[in-house]
């Protein structure tokens, strides 16, 4: 059976910490992969007001959801604490993937315990259409690794 295979940038625009929740675990004592899907959507968001956008508000468009990968490497447990680095790249002219490393620390190591990938693109909820991407949001995000 093929796996996915995600190829993760080298440079990384964001990271940011979160502590496991109970609410996170799943029936198997584990985070389940909808919450990993909620992990990475809060570092999404996070991401984003860090250079001053939200998800419905990104320049003058929003911004959906159009595709998920995850490439699961090692079980998170409650009470771990993960760090979630967020780039983005791939720009074309309707949006652009952001990339999502988990790493889970133990005894001060940090350990991969996930790699992911989400296509965004732009959209006008209120016209229920997608849009072009707007250059200033280009040329923010595309910069983002020389700002830090």
């Amino acid at each position: 059976m093929n796996r996915i295979k995600i190829a993760l940038p080298e440079v990384w625009h964001f990271s940011m910490d979160i502590t496991i929740r109970v609410t996170d675990l799943n029936y198997g004592g584990h985070v389940g992969n909808d919450s990993f899907l909620s992990l990475i959507q809060e570092a999404r968001q996070q991401f984003l007001l860090s250079h001053g956008y939200e998800e419905l508000s990104i320049g003058d468009v929003g911004l959906i959801m159009t595709d998920v990968a995850i490439e699961f490497k090692k079980e998170l447990n409650y009470g771990d604490i993960v760090k979630i680095s967020v780039t983005a790249a791939d720009f074309d002219k309707l949006g652009f993937d952001l990339f999502y490393k988990m790493e889970v620390r133990n005894d001060e190591v940090w350990t991969l315990a996930a790699k992911a990938k989400t296509g965004m693109l732009c959209y006008d909820y209120s016209q229920k259409k997608k849009m072009q991407l707007p250059e200033d949001v280009l040329k923010k995000l595309s910069n983002a690794a020389t700002d830090i």
